[in-house]
C-alpha cells in the first residue's frame, strides 16, 4: 500500500462547535425534504472500512469509519488520503423484512468519485460522479433478517478530467484538501410496487398557476391526486396522471422572496404511494428598469442580489456539514448580517441545505462542479486577472488550453450538468445557474448556456463567471480583486460575481500557518474599515451604472484562505455586525433609488 500522509499534517486541530458532539448516527434528518415518505431508515453511522490496491473484497477490514464523513477528515476517525489507484471498501449490515408488493430503495446523496454497491455479495449497481445523488433498487438482493451492504470506491481526484471542485491531492492556497468516498447521507426507503419516482414543480407566476409533473418508474397510466395548503389551510385540489403536466390555479398567490419566504405545502398520492412536498411562487427575470437599464427582477420588481461566495467547507469534516444545525447557522447568520444571496461555489450541498434556504429566505446561485485535467493557471487565471479585457477576447473551443482535451470528459460534463439541474430544480431559492468559473475546465460555454436555458427557463444564467465571456447567458460577469471598479450598462445585466477577499487571520481560529491573501488586515476594526471603503468605492457608486449583483469573497475561511466573514470554525464574525448591516441597508436603499425614473430624482 502506498504511504499517504494524514491530510491534517502540520495543521492545527481546528473544530467547530457542532463537530465536538457528533452522535453515533450523524445527520439523521430526512434527507430529501422535497419528497418525504414515512417509511425510511438512515444508514449513517459506524461502518467497517479498508483501503487496498485491488477491488477484491478484503479478507479483513482495517477499522471503523463514521459515515458520511470522508476518510480524509477528522470526524471520520480515519484521517487517511485515498490515492488514485487505491480502493476504499465500506461494509455494514442492515436488517430487512421483505414484504410482497413493496420495493426497497437504497439512496446515496453523494459518493466521490465512482463506486460499486453490493448487497449480500451481489452487485446491485454502480455510479460515477462524485457530487450527484443516486438510487439503487435492492429488492431482489435482500433476504429476510440480516443483510450485508458493501461499497467499493475509487477516486482519481485531480489526476483526471472528472468533476472535482477545489479538491487537490497537493492542497495549498485556493485549492483544498482532497476527499473521497461516501460524503453525504446513505438511507433506505420502502415504497409500493408502483411509486412516485420524482417530482418536477414549476411556478407559473404570471398566471397564478403551479405546474406539477409526477414521474413514475414505468410508462403505465397512474392517477395522481393531491391537496395544496398554505399556512395550514387547504386551498386547492390536484388531479391528473403521472407523466403529464398538471396545472392548478391558485386562489391567491403569496410570492416567495428573501423578505417573505412563503412556502406552500403539497400532499400527493399515486395509488398506495403518498409523499409530502412543498413549493413557492416566484419569478426570476431580466427586464429594464425605469431608466432603461437591464436589471435582475424578482416577482416583477427590480431586485439587487447582494451575496457571498459560499464554499461549504468545515475544518473537521471538509465538504460534509457536521450537523443540520451547522448548515442552518451559515444561512441564518448571513441573513442576519443583511445579505440576501449565497453563491454556492463549486459544490452541490445536501438537499436539506437548499430546503433551509427556501425556508429562511436566501437566494442561491449554484455553480456547476469544475473538471478537466491540470489547469494552465497563468492562462486561465493570471492573464485575465491582470488584463481582464483579454479574457473576453478568447474563444473557449481551444480544448487543450482549457484542459478539456478529453472528449469523454466533455461529454461527462454535460451529463452531470443536466443531472445537477434535474436534482436541484425543485428548490425555489435557486435563482441562477453558473456553468463555468474562471476558465477552470471551461469549454463551449455558449452551448452550455443554451442547454441550461432549454432544461430550465425559470432561472438566470451566469455563463462564464469572471472572464472568458462567450457572450451568452443573462450576465456580464466580472471578477475584480485588484483595481477600482467602473461599470457601465451592457447588453446583459452587469454582475460583480466575485470581489473583496479581504483577510484577517484570527489567532486560535485558523488551520494553517500559511496565509493565502488578497489584502491583509490585523484587527476587526481595520478589516471593517477596509470593507466599508470597498463598498463605498466599488458597490454604491456603480449601482446607478447598472450594477445589479455583488458576490463578496467569502462566507467563511477555508484552510489557508482566511478571507471569510466568519472564521473557519464559525466562532468569530470578523466584520463588525452593525457596520455590515448598515452598509447592506444603504446598498438596498441606493439601488431602489437608482432604478426609479430620473424624473423622480429631479423632483
Amino acid at each position: 500500500m502506498k504511504n499517504a500522509l494524514p491530510p491534517e499534517e502540520n495543521m492545527d486541530k481546528l473544530c467547530s462547535r457542532w463537530g465536538r458532539e457528533v452522535p453515533d448516527v450523524p445527520l439523521q434528518e430526512y434527507p430529501r425534504p422535497q419528497m418525504v415518505r414515512k417509511q425510511y431508515e438512515i444508514l449513517n453511522g459506524t461502518w467497517s472500512y479498508a483501503i487496498t490496491e485491488d477491488r477484491q473484497f478484503p479478507e479483513k477490514y482495517q477499522g471503523h469509519i463514521l459515515v458520511p464523513f470522508s476518510p480524509e477528515c477528522a470526524l471520520s476517525g480515519v484521517e487517511r488520503v485515498l490515492q488514485p489507484g487505491e480502493y476504499l471498501h465500506y461494509q455494514r449490515t442492515f436488517w430487512a423484512e421483505p414484504v410482497k408488493g413493496e420495493r426497497l430503495l437504497l439512496h446515496f446523496e453523494a459518493v466521490d468519485q465512482r463506486c460499486a454497491v453490493y448487497v449480500n455479495r451481489s452487485l446491485a449497481g454502480t455510479h460515477e460522479g462524485g457530487y450527484l445523488a443516486f438510487t439503487i433498487e435492492i429488492t431482489s438482493y435482500v433476504q429476510e433478517g440480516e443483510n450485508q451492504l458493501e461499497v467499493v470506491v475509487q477516486d482519481d481526484s485531480d489526476t483526471s478530467y472528472h468533476a472535482r471542485g477545489k479538491q487537490k491531492l497537493k492542497r495549498g492556497g485556493m485549492w483544498y484538501q482532497a476527499q473521497s468516498g461516501i460524503w453525504q447521507t446513505v438511507w433506505m426507503e420502502r415504497v409500493p410496487k408502483d411509486y412516485i419516482e420524482a417530482l418536477k414543480i414549476t411556478p407559473r407566476f404570471d398566471t397564478g398557476e403551479i405546474q406539477i409533473k409526477v414521474f413514475a418508474d414505468d410508462r403505465s397510466f397512474h392517477p395522481v391526486e393531491g391537496v395544496i395548503s398554505f399556512a395550514g389551510a387547504e386551498i386547492a385540489k390536484v388531479q391528473g396522471a403521472a407523466g403529464e403536466n398538471i396545472r392548478v390555479k391558485l386562489p391567491n398567490v403569496f410570492p416567495w422572496s428573501p423578505e417573505q419566504p412563503n412556502l406552500y405545502d403539497l400532499h400527493l398520492s399515486m395509488g398506495e404511494d403518498q409523499v409530502e412536498s412543498y413549493f413557492a411562487m416566484r419569478k426570476f427575470s431580466v427586464e429594464r428598469d425605469e431608466k432603461g437599464i437591464l436589471r435582475f427582477f424578482l416577482n416583477g420588481q427590480p431586485y439587487f442580489h447582494n451575496g457571498l461566495l459560499d464554499q461549504g467547507y468545515w475544518p473537521e469534516s471538509l465538504l460534509t456539514p457536521p450537523s443540520e444545525e451547522a448548515l442552518i447557522y451559515d444561512i441564518r447568520r448571513m441573513k442576519e448580517l443583511g445579505y440576501n444571496m449565497l453563491r454556492k461555489h463549486i459544490k452541490i450541498e445536501p438537499a436539506r441545505w437548499y430546503y433551509h434556504c427556501d425556508k429562511i429566505g436566501m437566494l442561491v446561485w449554484q455553480d456547476m462542479i469544475n473538471g478537466g485535467t491540470e489547469y494552465h493557471m497563468k492562462f486561465v487565471c493570471t492573464l485575465p486577472n491582470l488584463w481582464m479585457w483579454s479574457g473576453r477576447q478568447i474563444r473557449d473551443d481551444k480544448y487543450t488550453a482549457f484542459a478539456r482535451q478529453d472528449q469523454a470528459g466533455r461529454q461527462e460534463y454535460f451529463r452531470e450538468l443536466k443531472g445537477m439541474i434535474k436534482q436541484l430544480y425543485h428548490f425555489p431559492s435557486i435563482a441562477a445557474w453558473v456553468p463555468f468559473n474562471e476558465g477552470w475546465g471551461q469549454f463551449d460555454a455558449a452551448k452550455a448556456s443554451s442547454l441550461v436555458a432549454a432544461w430550465d427557463h425559470t432561472r438566470l444564467i451566469d455563463e462564464a463567471s469572471g472572464w472568458f465571456d462567450q457572450g451568452g447567458g443573462d450576465m456580464y460577469s466580472i471578477h475584480n480583486y485588484w483595481r477600482p471598479l467602473k461599470v457601465s450598462p451592457k447588453d446583459r445585466v452587469v454582475a460583480l460575481t466575485e470581489y473583496g477577499g479581504y483577510t484577517w487571520k484570527v489567532e486560535g481560529h485558523t488551520s494553517y500557518d500559511k496565509l493565502y491573501s488578497y489584502k491583509d488586515y490585523r484587527s476587526q476594526e481595520e478589516l471593517t474599515d477596509g470593507y466599508k471603503k470597498l463598498m463605498e468605492r466599488d458597490i454604491l457608486p456603480n449601482l446607478k451604472n447598472g450594477l445589479s449583483a455583488a458576490v463578496y469573497t467569502q462566507l467563511s475561511d477555508v484552510e489557508e484562505e482566511v478571507n471569510g466573514v466568519l472564521t473557519y470554525d464559525r466562532e468569530i464574525t470578523k466584520l463588525c455586525e452593525e457596520e455590515v448591516q448598515a452598509l447592506n441597508r444603504r446598498i438596498y436603499q441606493e439601488f431602489e433609488r437608482c432604478v426609479r425614473d430620473h424624473k423622480t430624482e429631479e423632483e
